[in-house]
């Protein structure tokens, strides 16, 4: 179980690297846009992503 947390932990950091890799302007627009969102629109986006995650995982482990 442990090995797998980390193998997901690596692919999220993959992830998450790839846009400030590839394309840094448009990802830092992106996130310079994001921090000008109210409160309430980050939390939405933040779980619908928490939402995604959670039935991907499920749907992977069944």
């Amino acid at each position: 179980m442990s090995q797998s947390l980390w193998v997901a932990f690596g692919l999220m950091l993959v992830v998450e690297g790839l846009g400030p890799l590839i394309a840094p302007k448009g990802w830092r627009n992106m996130i310079s846009q994001l921090a000008q969102q109210p409160d309430e629109q980050l939390r939405r986006i933040g779980g619908c992503l928490v939402v995604a995650g959670a039935v991907i995982t499920f749907m992977m482990l069944n």
